[in-house]
């Protein structure tokens, strides 16, 4: 009886690899690495693909393609403000434990559609999902609405984005979505995952890095202010002086 389960365990497993393997995808971007130099105001990334097939294309449902580019993750404290006495103050605080510097999605329609819940749970591939808030004090009981909050912020910020027509998709076979990258970036190596979905199931995906570094003046000014901070200091100190000093003189010969 065990060795029967075992074996119809094994058949399920192995029709699952079999499943997973009828369709994988073909993916090409037109740059993998983003250099931040002093003139640097933002970037675009295309991603395009295709997909491989080893059987005739699926009748019974669409495929739809999410894409999804993830900066460098950090905790982030969130702050609540209120106004006491006329001036507004910080009251509660709730540390997040993990959110992305930068986080876009883009889907090839309604997202709700193209992914279910429980997909989005196990891929963590919404905004929510991607941010990771474990405790907060227990003097907080709406600490939900710190992370809605962050959500809220650093969407005006566009450093967050849903784009639920930013994937096309020809002929189920062919795609192309194009990912806009702001100028306040963080560096690091961004993570972009491509997922294929049929009736909101996972049926494919694919990963792999964009490169995001600082390069010329701005690499030299970052690593000055990590590997000798006083020497940076001093540096900032005295270009704040030069250029009062200038601003000063100049205004003096435009009264003469």
């Amino acid at each position: 009886m065990i060795r029967r389960y075992v074996a119809a365990a094994l058949a399920w497993l192995a029709f699952g690899a079999i499943a997973q393997a009828e369709e994988d995808i073909v993916l090409g971007l037109n740059q993998t690495e983003v250099s931040i130099a002093t003139n640097f105001n933002g970037s675009e990334i295309i991603i395009f693909g295709a997909v491989k097939r080893e059987t005739p294309i699926p009748e019974s449902s669409q495929l739809q393609v999410v894409v999804t580019v993830s900066g460098p993750s950090k905790p982030v404290v969130v702050r609540r403000k209120e106004k006491k006495f006329g001036i507004w103050v910080n009251t509660d605080s709730v540390e997040v434990d993990r959110a992305p510097s930068f986080y876009a999605v883009a889907t090839s329609g309604p997202i709700r559609d193209v992914l279910s819940g429980v997909e989005d749970l196990r891929h963590k591939i919404s905004i929510p999902r991607a941010i990771r808030s474990v405790g907060a004090p227990m003097t907080i009981t709406d600490s939900p609405a710190f992370t809605e909050a962050l959500i809220r912020i650093r969407s005006q910020e566009n450093q967050y984005q849903l784009d639920e027509t930013g994937v096309t998709v020809d002929q189920q076979t062919l795609f192309r979505a194009t990912v806009q990258l702001p100028a306040a970036l963080v560096e690091g190596d961004y993570d972009t995952r491509i997922f294929l979905t049929r009736d909101g199931n996972v049926v494919a995906q694919y990963e792999t890095l964009i490169d995001v570094r600082k390069v010329g003046l701005e690499r030299w000014l970052y690593n000055l202010s990590r590997e000798q901070s006083l020497l940076y200091g001093l540096l900032s100190l005295a270009i704040a002086i030069s250029a009062g000093w200038l601003a000063s003189t100049a205004f003096a010969l435009i009264r003469r």
